[in-house]
This record gives structure tokens, C-alpha cells and sequence, in this order.
């Protein structure tokens, strides 16, 4: 990992989750997430596509909550990964 990928992904984590962010208005600390738009199975994304999501949005929340427990659900309630990911630009952007 480059010292800019590493840079990227920090400014990530101090947004926090963006769902808590952008549907709670709270800071909650995340994960990384590496957005799954566009890639095939067993691929991961570049560490600039990713979202920060704590872990009920990422792993633990059950079906509707956590991304992991049913990509379909999160994205009815939360929005699609793409969105995120361009709300999570636009905040660095901001920054």
C-alpha cells in the first residue's frame, strides 16, 4: 500500500460510518469497506473505492442493517454503495 492509499483510507476512517453519518448524524468509528460495484468474484476494489461502515452496518446488524447479511436490503434502507461512496468523496472533498 502507497502512502497516499494509506492517507486515503485515514480521511476515510475519520468520517466514521456514513450511514450512521448521513441517516443518524452521529460519528460512529468504521471499518473499511471496499465498495463491490463493478467487481467480479474473489476481486477487491482499490483502496480509493472504499466507505468507512461500523460493524452493524458492515458485518454484524442482521439482514436490512449490515451490508455482509444482504447487499439488496442495506441498499434499499441505506442507499446503493456507489451513492456512499460519492457522499464520502464529496465530504473529503469538503475537508
Amino acid at each position: 500500500m502507497t502512502k497516499a492509499e494509506q492517507s486515503h483510507l485515514n480521511r476515510v476512517a475519520n468520517i466514521g460510518c456514513i450511514v450512521c453519518r448521513i441517516h443518524l448524524n452521529v460519528f460512529s468509528p468504521c471499518h473499511i469497506h471496499h465498495i463491490r460495484h463493478g467487481m467480479g468474484m474473489g476481486q477487491r476494489n482499490s483502496n480509493y473505492n472504499v466507505i468507512g461502515l461500523c460493524p452493524p452496518h458492515h458485518q454484524t446488524g442482521g439482514h436490512g442493517v449490515a451490508f455482509h447479511a444482504g447487499k439488496e436490503a442495506f441498499e434499499e434502507n441505506f442507499g446503493t454503495e456507489v451513492g456512499l461512496l460519492e457522499a464520502v468523496n464529496r465530504m473529503l472533498e469538503a475537508k
